[in-house]
């Protein structure tokens, strides 16, 4: 078996790093493209690669030569490659094709080294390697049917979004015997170059042929092995993590602070969300005003501040929406004089935002990071605080104060002129209820020392919409707040949200219960974990003591390495310099069982 791979192309798309090579050439991970390619078919024993080249051919002739990882070259010169497409490239081929079975690739793919050599292995004379379809996704699509029968290829302009739950991607890769180009692929490929021209796409041709028979071309789908085709250098950036050494994989994971969606092997249980809401009716109720939110401008401030105060049955005076909570920490802190008290560990953005010599750290001398209010009360007046930051529940101890308790703490700092910022980001996890919360009219109007803030984000599981609310009656810090704030730093998508969030109330509460009772059994497993100490949490996460023979660093090395589980390594946090630390996010029970069964794997 023989390779023709086409190389040809300009490669617009990647800008500067093609302006004199072609996409083959460019490096993944300190690599070239092609040399992962050929790493492939050597490991598939393909004894000759037929390289179709036409921009920076120079280039790959001296790179590869005339036999490169044990596989011989040949080269095929496109001289028109400016003003064709990849269906006259392949057609230059053509002759090679009558003579051999044949592999079928792009140049600009990388995959799993062993794929070829599975693709080899398939009874199925002619193949079309495909991946299930996501969202993202770019270019042509097949379907198939249940004896993985391609049944029709779809282009890129084709496309019904309404079906995608159907479709698979073509990867590029095809296995297509010497019989079958002889007799149908080659003569369908030079009579549509006659009929349409040079500057078409050879899919077009495998397009007619399934339409013809639905059984010309098997479906060899990739299931969970990798693949990327790289387009542009944001393709190339996803591609370096999903092919990057296992070694520097974690690293290159954290340096990207989310967007892990473009990675859908990963298990996130780092980043804290909702799994159990917005609920799919929400989601088909946002989608459907999508076209209309994408094209309008979002209404000002002062409209956001009302929504959320009627998300509240709040005073809009009293309420500010922030581009999530880390907006508004910000926003806040630039305005706040004085020293400023936080208990450690605990949420690192307040102590980032605050100016040098503002911060007094109150570090519990009670076991496993607890503290009490009286301890907040002692050190807030042995240091002579004029704002003190609560957490509550804390992140990442879980560590969670009554409101009986919150409100009693108010007293005390009211009556000394100590201001209360209390986060209550993650007080709706207790026990979903709202009893917890000191968003209430009454009690901001009893207390304009009190600042409450709020990631929306994170409770309803809409991080991707950037939500957050700051509330306080004290209109000195609403107003100077204010005007740190965009008029409009909330877009359309989560003002939307704010609008409707009303109508799913009951669907909210519900998710909240059912976090609750997956924290509680997901606790109860890992206590099983030999080499884990999980804490009390009344969170949406588990704070985890790593016990010997692992360290914190090494679990989260293996976790990812094994099985693409990413989790928060506590080790470079402020206040674990003394232990091991893991954060462990409550997922929902499918998810939570995969990191359990990783884990129980772990010696």
């Amino acid at each position: 078996m023989q390779a023709v791979i086409l190389a040809a192309g300009v490669g617009k798309r990647l800008g500067y790093l093609t302006k004199t090579s072609t996409k083959c050439m460019v490096e993944l991970n300190g690599r070239k493209l092609i040399d992962y390619t050929f790493e492939a078919l050597a490991e598939a024993g393909v004894g000759r690669a037929i390289m179709v080249v036409g921009h920076g051919a120079e280039e790959v002739r001296r790179f590869l030569g005339a036999s490169f990882r044990g596989v011989a070259v040949t080269y095929v010169e496109n001289p028109i490659y400016a003003r064709t497409n990849n269906i006259y490239s392949l057609y230059l081929a053509k002759d090679y094709m009558e003579e051999d079975d044949t592999l079928l690739l792009e140049s600009d793919i990388i995959f799993d080294r062993n794929l070829l050599k599975e693709v080899r292995a398939r009874e199925a004379e002619n193949l079309a390697v495909v991946a299930k379809f996501q969202s993202w996704m770019d270019g042509t699509v097949a379907t198939m049917d249940a004896g993985d029968n391609i049944t029709s290829i779809i282009p890129r302009k084709k496309i019904d979004w309404a079906d995608q739950g159907g479709y698979y991607k073509t990867v590029n890769i095809y296995k297509l015997s010497r019989t079958f180009c002889r007799s149908h692929f080659l003569p369908f490929l030079g009579t549509y170059i006659q009929t349409k021209g040079v500057n078409e796409y050879y899919e077009e041709v495998l397009k007619i042929l399934t339409f013809i028979d639905s059984g010309a071309l098997k479906a060899f789908e990739m299931g969970g092995r990798h693949w990327y085709e790289i387009d542009d250098i944001q393709d190339l950036d996803i591609a370096s993590i999903l092919f990057s050494r296992e070694e520097d994989r974690l690293a290159l994971l954290k340096k990207r602070y989310g967007g892990y969606w473009r990675f859908p092997v990963l298990k996130d249980f780092c980043y804290l969300v909702n799994p159990y809401f917005p609920t799919q009716r929400m989601l088909l109720e946002l989608g459907q005003n999508l076209p209309v939110l994408l094209t309008s401008y979002p209404s000002g401030q002062s409209v956001q501040n009302l929504l959320a105060a009627k998300m509240y049955n709040g005073n809009i005076d009293h309420y500010l929406v922030g581009n999530g909570a880390a907006e508004l920490i910000k926003a806040l802190l630039r305005e706040i004089e004085g020293k400023v008290g936080l208990h450690t560990p605990t949420f690192d953005e307040y102590a980032a935002c605050l100016r040098p010599g503002q911060l007094m750290e109150f570090k519990p001398a009670r076991e496993d990071f607890r503290y009490t209010t009286d301890d907040i009360r002692e050190f807030a007046a042995a240091n002579g605080l004029g704002t003190y930051i609560l957490i509550n529940p804390d992140n990442p101890s879980g560590h969670f104060l009554p409101r009986a308790d919150v409100l009693s703490l108010l007293d005390g700092f009211q009556e000394k002129g100590i201001r209360l910022v209390l986060d209550e980001s993650f007080a709706d996890f207790v026990d979903g209820t709202a009893d917890h919360s000191c968003l209430e009219n009454g009690i901001l109007e009893k207390y304009p020392n009190l600042i409450v803030v709020k990631s929306i984000s994170k409770s309803y599981g809409v991080p991707g919409a950037r939500l957050g609310i700051l509330a306080s009656s004290d209109a000195g810090t609403i107003a100077r707040t204010r005007k740190n704030l965009s008029i409009w730093n909330i877009n359309s998508f989560g003002e939307n949200f704010l609008q409707i969030i009303d109508k799913y109330k009951g669907a909210f509460q519900a998710a909240c219960h059912r976090i609750e009772e997956e924290r509680t059994r997901f606790a109860a497993e890992l206590e099983r974990v030999p080499f884990l100490r999980p804490l009390p949490s009344k969170a949406n996460y588990i704070l985890c003591e790593v016990k010997a023979p692992w360290t914190s660093g090494k679990l989260a090395e293996a976790l990812i390495r094994k099985r693409w589980i990413f989790i928060k390594d506590l080790a470079e946090k402020r206040g674990f310099e003394s232990g091991s630390w893991v954060r462990l996010t409550v997922r929902d029970k499918a998810d939570d069982d995969f990191l359990l069964e990783a884990l129980r794997e772990l010696k």
